[in-house]
């Protein structure tokens, strides 16, 4: 084979391997772009209906949904806020905001929309959101509620 030739095929291949881990890198890497809010929203909808479905828990998520329910407090240890959202998938899910570490969504009432970021666990009625609140810890990311404009922390 000529020198030329070589050369040649030598840099062919070199090219079709840098291809090949430049596809294998875009595969591994994270991606970069960060959703509107209501693109976030939309993908939160998604993340729940599959982690609901496979019975994940321990997610952070960000979605908002309908109250379809409003429910006595939980007053056994800390106190938390509970009420019922269904998402635009037709999921409902229960929130529980700790309303010793965050104010309380006051007004309340079904029909309202709420947005919220919190951890998801699994149960068989939908699952629960919590950490919708400070971690005066600092171990776990920090949740939230937003309701009639206003962020609850």
């Amino acid at each position: 084979m000529s020198m030329r030739r070589r050369a040649i095929l030598l840099g062919l291949t070199f090219a079709a391997a840098v291809l090949v881990l430049a596809g294998a890198l875009a595969v591994l890497a994270p991606s970069v772009s960060t959703p509107s809010a209501g693109e976030g929203a939309r993908s939160g909808v998604v993340t729940l209906r599959e982690a609901y479905q496979e019975h994940h828990s321990g997610l952070q998520v960000e979605a908002r949904g309908e109250v379809v329910r409003v429910l006595p407090d939980d007053n056994e240890g800390s106190r938390h806020q509970r009420f019922i959202l269904r998402l635009s998938s037709g999921q409902t899910v229960l929130i529980a905001h700790n309303i010793d570490l965050a104010p309380r969504l006051e007004g309340l009432r079904v029909g309202d929309t709420v947005g919220f970021f919190g951890e998801y666990e699994w149960n068989p009625e939908g699952g629960v959101v919590h950490w919708t609140h400070r971690d005066p810890g600092g171990d776990h990311l920090d949740g939230w509620l937003e309701y009639r404009g206003q962020r609850y922390r």
